[in-house]
């Protein structure tokens, strides 16, 4: 029957496993001849000048340049072709959307920003990311109608048993009992929502500093306190998707806060979230202290890392990094982690001298004795994470020529 998936270890079956096998060569070095894909896949030259055949009629890849540099004619060079298919991401903040689409091999093709607007005018949020989106989709010169899948990356998280956002009491108009069900509805594209987050660790599973790890904590600090938890290659995210909310950990050195659905704080967040970083200069008397959004507490601890040692920003760097790992010990103590990556600007700002200082203490509070990186994908990495996880579904589909 059309359609059909064929029955594993049929012919059908097995030149779609060598299709997306040489697809997926193609995606990670680059364009290749015939002959270098018959060698990195074991296939004889007749089979994979078949298989490039194929996927070239099936508009899959593109026969481009020659190699250069030797004698003779050059080979011909084949590439994936990134208008096979597209993919969009969309980082939600209280402030603003932004939204991206890619095309099949990962480039971003078209970016769009739109400002969320006070709450005395505030827009439908259907309406928000139905534009959100169009802006992206016209600056790549596509329509919503060319995306075939979009992940939405949210602070907090969508209980799966109830389909309501849950940690994310500042998000206004993303609570409606109905939000899923009418973006479905508007959307042309199949739609998937992740935890920004846990976004940020695909991210840099795939692309930073976790790639080729398949235990590791990513401990983030910007807008709010979060943690991602990635236990044997996969994203761990809880009976109701709350797995990871640390800032709701009660941890010493902060007031036992209760009725935390309420406040949309906890004891972690008050101790060491971006907010905390101003009282402690003001603390040191470090004058003049910026209060606000996270940028102000980045610019702070970027200053106090290059600050002498008995410098009052040096001295802020001391407790901040004490507050960060009386509260990441109680991760590694529980999960035994072999990884830790510290994104976010309120940690990254910090650098390497933030990380050791966090890497000392740690060694004090906890018997785990995990390896503490930098998070590597600093541009837009919620949106990136997006991305990466729309693309792989994309490609899933794309790719599979066993129909």
């Amino acid at each position: 029957m059309a359609g059909t998936v064929g029955t594993p270890g049929t012919p059908r079956v097995l030149r779609a496993m060598n299709d997306r096998a040489a697809l997926d060569l193609l995606l990670e070095h680059g364009p290749l001849s015939r002959t270098r894909i018959g060698k990195l896949t074991g296939l004889s030259k007749p089979t994979a000048s078949q298989l490039l055949a194929r996927l070239e009629a099936a508009g899959l890849v593109l026969a481009g340049g020659t190699t250069e540099g030797r004698p003779g004619p050059g080979a011909r060079l084949y590439e994936v072709n990134p208008a096979a298919g597209y993919a969009a991401g969309l980082d939600v903040t209280a402030d603003r959307l932004l939204a991206a689409v890619a095309d099949l091999t990962g480039r971003t093709v078209g970016r769009y920003e739109l400002p969320v607007p006070p709450r005395r005018a505030a827009v439908p949020v259907v309406r928000q990311v139905t534009d959100a989106l169009d802006g992206a989709a016209e600056a790549a010169g596509l329509s919503l109608d060319d995306v075939r899948r979009l992940v939405v990356g949210t602070p907090g998280a969508f209980d799966p048993n109830t389909g309501r956002l849950r940690y994310a009491a500042h998000l206004p108009g993303w609570h409606t009992p109905s939000l899923l069900d009418d973006l479905a509805a508007a959307l042309p594209m199949p739609v998937e929502y992740e935890n920004d987050v846990n976004l940020v660790a695909l991210a840099e599973q795939r692309l930073g500093a976790a790639r080729g790890h398949e235990d590791f904590v990513l401990l983030w600090n910007q807008q709010g306190l979060g943690a991602a938890l990635v236990l044997g290659g996969r994203l761990h995210r809880g009976w109701t998707g709350g797995a990871g909310e640390v800032g709701f950990l009660p941890v010493p050195g902060a007031p036992l806060v209760r009725q935390v659905a309420r406040t949309g704080s906890g004891g972690f967040q008050e101790l060491a979230g971006s907010q905390a970083v101003s009282r402690l200069a003001r603390d040191l008397g470090i004058a003049p202290v910026p209060s606000g959004p996270p940028p102000e507490a980045a610019a702070l601890l970027a200053r106090a890392a290059g600050a002498g040692a008995d410098e009052p920003h040096r001295r802020l760097l001391d407790a901040y990094a004490t507050r960060l790992a009386t509260g990441l010990a109680s991760l590694v103590s529980v999960l035994d982690p072999e990884l830790v990556v510290l994104s976010g600007t309120s940690l990254t700002s910090g650098g390497e001298v933030l990380r050791d200082l966090v890497r000392d203490e740690l060694a004090e509070l906890a018997a785990s004795r995990p390896r503490l990186v930098l998070g590597s994908v600093t541009e837009h990495p919620v949106l990136r994470g997006a991305l990466e996880s729309a693309l792989a579904a994309t490609r899933d589909e794309v790719f599979d020529t066993s129909r």
